[in-house]
């Protein structure tokens, strides 16, 4: 049974956010005789980072930045809701007892989402894990999006 290495939930996640800019004036050293000793103020671009903490809030938090960038809808609270009813928050969670389970296709992770729903349904800028939370969390709130508008609109399994 695949699980998350540990090593991996260790791992601070982050996401470069571009177009941030910060400005960097040079000014004239002391004793300078003439403006032209001191550099002209230049601009420079820096990328700033989002770290994200490895626990359920900032895997959540994380997915929600990547849904924005693919128009994925969702809210934190149906995220999170549905999260718990499908895993109590465990992302290593396999349902081995199911329909999907007795057809050979477990739920896994913490939306609990099969591996051929998880594979139409992967996320672009995840890991191809269905393990993995972020990528889990994408998945199937896309995979909620194309059949029901939305992971807001699921208050059942699914």
């Amino acid at each position: 049974m695949p699980v998350i290495a540990s090593s991996r939930r260790r791992l601070v996640r982050t996401l470069a956010v571009a177009g941030t800019g910060v400005a960097v004036v040079a000014l004239p050293l002391f004793g300078a005789t003439s403006a032209s000793a001191a550099p002209s103020a230049q601009t420079t671009t820096a990328a700033s980072t989002t770290a994200y903490p490895d626990n359920l809030d900032g895997w959540i938090r994380e997915a929600m930045d990547v849904m924005a960038q693919n128009g994925i809808p969702g809210s934190y609270d149906s995220i999170h809701r549905n999260i718990m009813r499908e895993s109590s928050g465990n992302p290593a969670a396999i349902n081995l007892w199911d329909s999907n389970a007795a057809k050979g296709t477990p739920s896994k992770g913490l939306l609990q989402v099969i591996d051929p729903t998880f594979q139409a349904y992967h996320v672009p800028g995840t890991a191809f894990d269905p393990f993995d939370p972020v990528a889990n969390i994408a998945a199937a709130c896309n995979y909620a999006a194309d059949r029901y508008g939305s992971i807001d609109n699921v208050f059942g399994a699914y």
